[in-house]
């Protein structure tokens, strides 16, 4: 593996050095915002100590293979590598950080005996040193996009190689970096290893000065829809009185209030879906949001069910036939959203953010209709375009003329749900692709970390 430099040019010393001064002074904004965060998501009250880099007790024995998965979406990923990380690296010992409440929360399934939870510190060069002097981890594996100046030079400086896995780096963020390039070039710089998802994506990280740029694929092709997640399906359609559900998936904010709009906007389309007898399933990305989008949508006037409400985990048969949209207000259960759903509004593509992952619902067989903005997922959206897994539409209005389309067609759906099988398979192996890059480049201290 290449060792990243810790040399920096004086601007760049001086740059990191006002930036560092920055990240300390916002510090008090960062605990009245968790205080606020807490009081709708628990976790966030837990350990805040270790968002600036105080860990209780003494320091462990170290040997760590440091994993961070910022929030679910990397936490999810990383659920799919970390068995054959473990495979490959026998009696390995796991430190997994985090950012997010959603993060943490997903992440407790992923423990074993000698594993450590812990949250990342916020980005100053004194907690960033004090995390590594307490863990004294071997080597640093981060998902996707978490690259923090200050974090980088600790290791650097630490000597613990620092590995990008299943990275993306979209145009807009590339663009963003570079108007910055005292602070993005020696964070980048300091990189060891850079697994990319995309060739588009390798070139936007090497631009950004990464130096050992490998394109390996992308890890959440390689997902498996569980068998409790098609038996819970099973269970639920069998109360769902056979009407067709129609769901916006990892909605963001903002977009339950176009999805109502367009509704509203167009009476004979909205009585054309009402004869078809659609169920609105919607998902929002963030828990805190939950009761929010609740009242948002009984104050449009719609009956609404929230699945947290459900008796014995599935839903009433004679509730359901009467209900216009089904909240999903609950965790780790996304796959069997997606199984029950002829269809899938796809979140954060109608407003200017970016788009979600639309892996998942390839891998459920449910057919996607995104909005505009996937700039986050590009190559994904695009695979899943080409392959007629999903549709590209240009707002939430045409959004919805699809919906009643595709429902009065169903040989449109079925074609689509085919397509998702040829989505998935082309983009399937780089769970194993990953592993081989580590395997061949991870230096002999990792592969010893069994002792």
């Amino acid at each position: 593996m290449a060792w990243a430099s810790s040399e920096l040019s004086r601007v760049e010393r001086l740059v990191l050095a006002a930036y560092d001064w920055l990240m300390r002074a916002l510090q008090p904004l960062l605990r009245r915002k968790l205080h606020r965060r807490a009081q709708h998501e628990p976790e966030y009250g837990l350990n805040v100590a270790q968002r600036f880099g105080h860990y209780e007790g003494e320091s462990p024995e170290g040997g760590f293979v440091w994993l961070h998965a910022v929030s679910l979406g990397e936490t999810r990923a990383a659920a799919l590598l970390l068995p054959a990380l473990r495979n490959a690296f026998p009696g390995m010992r796991l430190l997994l950080t985090h950012s997010t409440a959603t993060g943490l929360a997903q992440g407790r399934t992923l423990m074993q005996a000698g594993d450590v939870q812990a949250w990342l510190p916020w980005d100053t060069a004194q907690a960033t040193r004090q995390f590594l002097m307490h863990f004294k981890p071997r080597i640093g594996l981060l998902m996707e996009t978490e690259v923090w100046p200050n974090l980088v030079q600790a290791c650097c400086h630490a000597g613990v190689p620092l590995c990008l896995l299943n990275a993306r780096m979209s145009e807009k963020s590339a663009v963003q970096a570079l108007r910055w390039p005292k602070i993005s070039g020696p964070a980048y710089r300091g990189l060891s290893l850079v697994l990319a998802q995309s060739a588009s994506d390798a070139q936007r990280l090497q631009r950004l000065g990464c130096l050992d740029v490998r394109v390996v694929g992308n890890i959440k092709f390689d997902v498996a829809v569980s068998e409790q997640a098609r038996m819970q399906a099973a269970l639920w359609q069998g109360s769902l009185a056979a009407r067709p559900v129609v769901m916006l998936a990892s909605t963001r904010e903002g977009e339950e209030a176009l999805w109502l709009q367009a509704l509203q906007s167009d009476p004979v389309r909205l009585k054309q879906l009402k004869l078809l007898g659609v169920l609105w399933l919607l998902v929002p990305r963030h828990p805190q949001r939950f009761d929010e989008v609740n009242a948002l949508i009984e104050q449009a006037g719609w009956r609404c069910e929230r699945r947290s409400g459900w008796r014995d985990q599935e839903p009433d048969a004679a509730r359901m036939a009467h209900a216009d949209v089904v909240l999903g207000d609950s965790l780790g259960e996304m796959q069997t959203y997606y199984l029950v759903s002829r269809m899938a509004l796809l979140g954060g593509s109608f407003a200017p953010l970016g788009g979600q992952n639309l892996i998942e619902a390839a891998a459920c067989a449910c057919p996607i209709v995104m909005g505009p903005h996937t700039f986050n997922f590009s190559d994904a959206a695009a695979l899943a375009a080409e392959q007629g897994a999903a549709v590209r539409v240009q707002d939430m209005q045409a959004a919805l003329d699809h919906v009643a389309f595709a429902l009065a067609q169903p040989e449109w759906l079925d074609q689509a749900r085919t397509a998702t099988v040829k989505m998935l398979d082309k983009g399937q192996g780089a769970v194993a692709r990953h592993i081989a890059a580590l395997q061949s480049t991870a230096p002999l201290s990792v592969k010893g970390s069994a002792a």
